[in-house]
């Protein structure tokens, strides 16, 4: 792996590739490379980083019988999990900004190790709070500096990187869950050691990561680069007001999303009578879809625009899901696979806008973004699941058809005016 990242080569460009976030389709010529290796690499750690999360979630009836917990307990057990892997992201972000620390990819999956080898001895509840926010600080460390190398390996091409990227985690996300029920359900609490496997991985490629990451950083002194802005700067209330507006729209994604992947297969099972194992290939219909829209939106963005991205991906989504709650069970698997591929690209594009409305801020804003997608998750899916005790699950996708409809923020995004170098003499 190291010799692969040295072969690399730099990849830390001060002007984007002509992927203009005010909707220009131009591409220019860039004379920077993609580090395709290094964003394979961090990739693959994500895709082990987020694998190791989801298998918190997914062994929750395991510990609710090991330990006898109530569903308050389970509660305060997501409540450390998400305030670790949340609320300490933009600060992680804000320190690394000023005091880059090339190896703290590394580090941050130690804690992961850590935890998930308490979890797997863990004697009480207290232990498993302890747990849990070991898992959740290596995740908040992980995902604003993993996304800064992805940026700087992105050769210009922001969006692809971070689609790329991101598309390991919807993997991960995804594949926790299963490894959880063939492995850790059966063979008991002791099992979840086993997955340290992963983690030891991870801290292998990580650490040769944060060795590509500091030669980066040694050539840019070397040659006396200065960050420099690829856009006009834009006075400070208009990128408060941009940030706000974008930090909305992923409001409206991420509680729409949690309210297909928590509650799709109840919905299918009530609504169509549906058995568990029929459901589960509609969500796995639904979440490949995810898979596939995360990889396109970035792309798409570099080319076309990402302002042109965030429209489509938020508020186009909209007649889909105003159709869904009425839809026969034909059409619903379509609808729901439509929303899902259209409204998962969103996320690449929104996440880049917001880095160029803040340069020399990437572990900021990124650790911003994330923190708070994951946080609108959580709280997404808690709120939708009283909403249905409340009422029933058919009203919970007539209520949240209407989310979509935040997308016509987007109009208020300002436009980016790129640089333009002088013409050579």
């Amino acid at each position: 792996m190291e010799t692969a990242l040295k072969d690399v080569p730099d990849s830390a460009p001060n002007i984007p590739s002509g992927n203009a976030a005010d909707g220009s389709a131009a591409l220019p010529q860039t004379t920077e490379k993609t580090g395709f290796r290094v964003l394979g690499a961090i990739s693959f750690s994500h895709f082990l980083n987020d694998m190791i999360q989801s298998l918190l979630l997914a062994i929750y009836p395991l510990l609710k019988g090991n330990f006898h917990l109530s569903f308050a307990q389970i509660g305060l057990i997501t409540l450390t999990f998400q305030v670790t892997a949340s609320l300490l992201q933009p600060l992680v972000g804000l320190y690394t900004d000023k005091h880059p620390k090339p190896y703290s990819l590394a580090i941050g999956m130690g804690s992961t190790l850590c935890g998930l080898l308490l979890l797997s001895v863990a004697p009480n509840f207290g232990v498993l709070l302890v747990a849990a926010a070991l898992v959740g600080t290596g995740s908040s460390v992980f995902h604003p500096e993993a996304s800064r190398v992805a940026r700087m390996a992105s050769g210009g091409r922001h969006g692809l990187a971070q689609s790329l990227f991101q598309v390991g985690g919807n993997a991960g996300s995804a594949m926790g869950p299963l490894l959880a029920a063939w492995i850790i359900i059966p063979g008991g609490q002791h099992s979840i050691a086993w997955f340290s496997i992963a983690a030891l991985i991870a801290i292998v490629v990580l650490r040769q990561i944060g060795h590509w990451y500091q030669r980066q950083q040694t050539g840019a002194k070397a040659k006396g680069k200065k960050k420099g802005h690829a856009y006009v700067p834009l006075p400070r209330s208009k990128v408060t007001q941009a940030v706000c507006i974008l930090l909305l729209l992923i409001f409206s994604k991420y509680f729409y999303m949690a309210s297909l992947s928590s509650y799709y297969t109840f919905y299918l099972i009530s609504k169509f009578n549906l058995s568990v194992q029929d459901a589960q290939i509609h969500l796995f219909a639904f979440l490949f879809a995810v898979a596939v829209g995360t990889v396109a939106g970035g792309p798409i963005g570099d080319r076309l625009g990402r302002k042109l991205v965030i429209w489509v991906s938020i508020l186009g989504v909209a007649p889909f899901t105003l159709l869904l709650p009425y839809a026969s069970l034909f059409w619903t698997g379509i609808l729901t696979v439509i929303i899902g591929l259209i409204l998962a690209s969103a996320f690449s594009a929104i996440l880049v806008f917001a880095q160029e409305l803040m340069p020399g801020k990437i572990g900021t804003v990124s650790g911003l973004f994330f923190g708070f997608a994951f946080g609108m998750g959580g709280i997404g899916a808690a709120l939708l699941g009283k909403l249905a005790d409340m009422t029933d699950i058919n009203f919970v996708y007539q209520v949240c058809a209407f989310l979509p409809l935040i997308g016509l923020l987007a109009a208020f995004l300002p436009r980016m005016e790129k640089i333009r170098e002088p013409a050579a003499a």
